[in-house]
């Protein structure tokens, strides 16, 4: 009998008890792209639209557990990262991805929850900065995160492509995409893929429900590389996952709701969608 090929990704992040973010997001993300996806958890958070109102670190060798696990049976095709809140995390993670040479990696520097908890330790910066963007295959930043990285300040495309540059020149990344969500006007972002500039604007749309954007951006992206397409092709696709996410929103939550993952497959398979005119008709 023959059998389809499995596309397999990794998230090592924390966990979003909202189901808006983190592994949460990530797993969706996978689950709609039609790619398998395992988890590493790094950190527990009690959380929902209105914040953050715990965070429990898992224990490091619990976290190595998971990851060798993973990568000692099932395999990755490839990994992305979220929350890394400690140092030793990040040091930890950085050890194994070059321990089992994993290629396609996609960094996304969790920094600062939408609702204003800080996700990473300060402490952490250097690590994230010293150990893990130079294994990385893109890194995706949002403004303010690049800022802090790189210590410049972002108010400009241009300002935006140095940013770029500079995580790849500097720290190492082989590609860096600055998301261009935090300035007015229609999102620009900025991907530098270490030889050109590729600009992606897409129309912005006016909702709160927007948690979990970045986890599910670099998802989307983790898991189109699984597939084995190219960098291009895969923030693509990403762009145009987040992009329907967001568009259809599904109204959940006093605060800053999740996006819609189901938007996509739903887009692409000619069905109706969900939030937008069902919510208003009452049926959400």
């Amino acid at each position: 009998m023959d059998v389809e090929q499995v596309y397999k990704a990794l998230t090592i992040a924390g966990s979003d008890s909202g189901g808006g973010a983190g592994i949460q997001a990530d797993l969706k993300t996978f689950q709609m792209l039609e790619v398998y996806g395992m988890s590493a958890i790094t950190a527990v958070t009690a959380q929902n639209t209105l914040g953050v109102h715990g965070i429990y670190d898992i224990p490091l060798e619990g976290i190595e557990r998971q990851i060798e696990a993973v990568l000692t049976d099932i395999g990755v095709d490839a990994l992305k990262t979220g929350m890394l809140s400690q140092p030793e995390v990040i040091e930890l993670v950085a050890d194994l991805v070059s321990k089992y040479k994993l290629e396609k990696l996609v960094i996304d520097p969790v920094m600062i929850a939408k609702g204003g908890a800080n996700l990473l330790a300060a402490s952490a910066q250097d690590a994230l900065r010293r150990r893990l963007l130079p294994l990385a295959a893109l890194v995706t930043p949002n403004i303010p995160e690049a800022e802090v990285i790189l210590g410049m300040e972002i108010s400009s495309l241009e300002s935006m492509k140095e940013a770029a540059v500079r995580m790849v020149e500097q720290f190492g990344a082989r590609a860096a995409i600055v998301k261009g969500g935090h300035r007015t006007g229609d999102p620009t972002d900025v991907l530098y893929d270490g030889k050109q500039f590729h600009l992606m604007t897409s129309e912005r749309y006016p909702t709160r429900h927007t948690h979990g954007t970045g986890c599910t951006f670099a998802a989307a992206i983790t898991a189109e590389l699984a597939k084995g397409k190219s960098l291009i092709e895969a923030v693509h696709t990403a762009k145009q996952f987040i992009t329907l996410a967001i568009q259809h929103e599904l109204g959940i939550g006093n605060g800053h709701g999740p996006t819609n993952h189901w938007a996509y497959w739903r887009e692409k398979h000619n069905l109706s969608q969900l939030g937008g005119a069902a919510k208003e008709q009452g049926q959400l």
